[in-house]
Order: structure tokens, then C-alpha cells, then sequence
């Protein structure tokens, strides 16, 4: 009577140890996929300076911040496209962007823009986010400009 007795609880603490293993995995399972989601979600914020630094994949998606180089804005043929070359003082990563620009979008000012490059190192944008007025740099932009060695966080001379 005493072996079955043994016998049960043996069976009752394997169960429960293996209910355990399966729900451990489970959530490692689960947390694994939340956090791949959300890797696939996320926007990296990077430079010109960044990306001759080390370019991203083509086709992985990030964010590009700096200022739009004057007489770089260029209307292409087919009335909806433009291209511009984006620089934080250092380097210049050329830009395609179709669609209507922000009223705000100017030569010389702050930009970020969102979107990913293709096989000939061209940054093709899906959105563009301009600075509001003449003394506004994006906060993302200005940190990364003046950790690349600017002292006021500017390519011009101007804070922000």
C-alpha cells in the first residue's frame, strides 16, 4: 500500500514538474515573438555620418535626421517625386521621397525622415517630418549632430 502511495505522488511531482517545463516555455515562446514583433516595428534614428559608417541592410527601415543641403532639392519628371541630399556636416545620404512635402520643408533646416535603403545606397523615404521654425531642430537630430563633434549641436552655428 505503501509503494502505490509512492508511486502516485512520484507521477503527481513529474506532472507538475513538466506542467512547469511547458509553461516556461511557453512564455519564453511568447516573450521571443513579442520582442522579434516589436525589433520589426522599430525605427532606428541614424545620421548620414551613421549610415557611411555602417549602412543598414537595403530594405531594412529606419529613421534619417539631419539637414537638407541647399541646392539639392531637385522636382523629378513625374511631378510627385523629389530628391534631396540630407547631411549632418560630416556626410550626405541622397533621398527620394513621392508624395506632397510639409508645407515646413526648406533647404538648410532640420528634417527626419522615415524609410529604408535600396541596393544603390539611396535612401528611399515613405514619410518626411519637418522642423517647425527657423530656430527648431528635432531633439533626435541636434543630440546626434553634436555627439558627431559639433559643439552647439548644429552644422550651421545656430542652437537650436
Amino acid at each position: 500500500m505503501t509503494a502505490l502511495r509512492g508511486q502516485k505522488a512520484w507521477t503527481r511531482k513529474r506532472r507538475r514538474f513538466w506542467l512547469t517545463v511547458l509553461a516556461l516555455l511557453t512564455l519564453a515562446l511568447a516573450a521571443f515573438l513579442i520582442f522579434r514583433a516589436l525589433d520589426e516595428q522599430l525605427l532606428y534614428f541614424r545620421l548620414p555620418s551613421d549610415v557611411a559608417d555602417e549602412a543598414p541592410e537595403p530594405g531594412r527601415a529606419f529613421r534619417l535626421g539631419g539637414l537638407v543641403e541647399t541646392d539639392s532639392l531637385v522636382k523629378l519628371p513625374d511631378g510627385m517625386s523629389v530628391r534631396f541630399s540630407v547631411s549632418d556636416g560630416e556626410n550626405a545620404l541622397m533621398v527620394r521621397y513621392t508624395g506632397i512635402l510639409p508645407d515646413l520643408f526648406r533647404e538648410g533646416q532640420g528634417i527626419i525622415a522615415d524609410g529604408r535603403l535600396d541596393e544603390n545606397g539611396l535612401f528611399i523615404a515613405d514619410r518626411v517630418l519637418a522642423k517647425h521654425d527657423e530656430t527648431y531642430m528635432p531633439k533626435e537630430v541636434y543630440d546626434a549632430i553634436k555627439e558627431r563633434g559639433h559643439p552647439d549641436g548644429t552644422t550651421s552655428g545656430k542652437t537650436p
